[in-house]
């Protein structure tokens, strides 16, 4: 397999630009969406499985069927398509589910479009996954991976930052009438679908894929001899003789991703109430609004560094292990999300999310490098899509329980789950040590 230059890896990775931008508008924002058209607290956490419900499905399915896929687009570029379209469509209608009403309240309708959302968000990411392994020695997939966090965090940021800018530099109202959503956060979703649609539009265009003749003198022999497809039954197959590697990563990966999801689910109501002091249940007040485009600066701040963090990555994994790096970046996660708990003034809140995008670089990056040195090439992206499952699930689990552990247990101060986040986080990164790294040095660090 060729070693590809920069500016090729770039172009291979640029669709994972538009990609987070618009992942990085549902997350800044689709609590306060959910909050306005009605939903509580406690129940925000169950209109969140949309995410990893559909991911769990999704994902293997996509990846069983694009390893088998080739026509004039390639082998990974269909997927792309459809995903961005989808998707585009569906930042399109989100914000305006008030006004497509007829037959189920808005929030239900909302959480539907959440569905479609993610769904569509998982076509095309799922590929571009496999995309990367499909085209990169093992040599340049550390890279390859970092590349793509890079982008990932510079269509966070804007995503994130987007809002902000267009109601405090742009002059475009932050508030509307209880039920509305704002017309910052409706534009900023409209120039999402664009940017997400050009993006992996991009990608489409300037990236070759290898043919299956190709891809077979590539294959380590006996490799191309792969086992008969049994069709889609063959992906339940393939999850009991999964590498043991791939198992051990399932639990580091537990442990990050229940973390993530609290962060995500609760930041906006956690920082609401802690920090500016907002009574349960406004969602209309300019308190709430500027809590609201504080997230959105924060998850810009904490994507800002993963993406310059991404490319220092390579380098400190090649000084010690891949998995000394991520245990290292996700203890700096772990503790900053603890140290949230402390802090009561919003120019404060910057600062944690710096150990936040220390873990999220890593998280996006360094699992996948260990896990691409495992896999058979001639099953990259069933076992990426199989792989997605030890992300969802901690996610569903999460959703079923985070909003009661917030309301029961909690006494519905959501800035708990942030600290029972941090401390997730932590046990992630004791995991990672116990982690076969195939590629990378296999020492432990502690």
């Amino acid at each position: 397999m060729k070693r590809m230059n920069f500016r090729q890896i770039w172009n291979m990775s640029f669709g994972f630009l538009g990609i987070q931008f618009g992942f990085a508008l549902q997350n800044g924002n689709a609590s306060r969406i959910l909050q306005t058209f009605g939903a509580d607290v406690e129940h925000l956490s169950l209109f969140w499985l949309a995410a990893p419900l559909t991911g769990m499905i999704v994902q293997p399915i996509i990846g069983h069927y694009s390893d088998r896929t080739w026509n004039r687009l390639g082998r990974r570029k269909p997927y792309f398509l459809v995903g961005a379209l989808c998707t585009a469509l569906a930042l399109v209608l989100l914000p305006n589910a008030g006004l497509i009403t007829v037959l189920l309240p808005p929030v239900l309708i909302g959480a539907g479009l959440l569905m479609l959302m993610d769904a569509s968000i998982n076509v095309a990411m799922e590929p571009f996954r496999a995309l990367v392994a499909d085209n990169l020695p093992d040599a340049q997939r550390s890279t390859g991976f970092s590349v793509q966090t890079f982008l990932i965090g510079v269509g966070a940021v804007a995503g994130s930052w987007l809002p902000y800018i267009l109601a405090e530099y742009a002059g475009v109202p932050k508030t509307a009438p209880p039920g509305q959503v704002p017309d910052n956060v409706i534009l900023s979703f409209y120039i999402g679908a664009a940017i997400l649609a050009g993006a992996i539009g991009w990608t489409i265009i300037t990236t070759r894929e290898y043919s299956p003749q190709e891809r077979a003198r590539f294959s380590p022999a006996g490799e191309e001899a792969a086992a008969p497809s049994k069709g889609i039954l063959s992906v339940f197959r393939d999850f009991s003789t999964m590498p043991v590697a791939m198992r051990q990563l399932g639990l580091v990966q537990f442990f990050s991703w229940f973390a993530l999801f609290s962060m995500w689910v609760f930041t906006t109501p956690a920082i609401a109430q802690h920090v500016y002091q907002v009574l349960p249940g406004d969602t209309s007040s300019e308190r709430f609004a500027d809590a609201g485009n504080q997230v959105g600066i924060l998850f810009g701040i904490y994507n800002g560094v993963s993406a310059v963090y991404a490319l220092c990555l390579p380098a400190l994994a090649r000084a010690t292990s891949r998995k000394t790096a991520h245990a290292l970046s996700l203890s700096a996660g772990g503790l900053c999300l603890l140290w949230l708990y402390f802090i009561k003034t919003p120019a404060m809140l910057v600062y944690p999310m710096i150990g936040v995008g220390l873990a999220w670089g890593s998280i996006l990056s360094m699992p996948y490098a260990m896990l691409s040195s495992v896999l058979p090439v001639h099953k990259m992206g069933v076992y990426m899509g199989i792989f997605n499952f030890f992300i969802t699930f901690p996610q569903i689990v999460n959703g079923l329980l985070g909003g009661v552990i917030v309301k029961y247990c909690f006494g519905g101060q959501a800035i708990y789950a942030l600290s029972m986040a941090g401390v997730f986080m932590l046990l992630a990164a004791v995991a990672v040590l116990y982690v076969k790294d195939g590629s990378g040095k296999s020492k432990v660090t502690l």
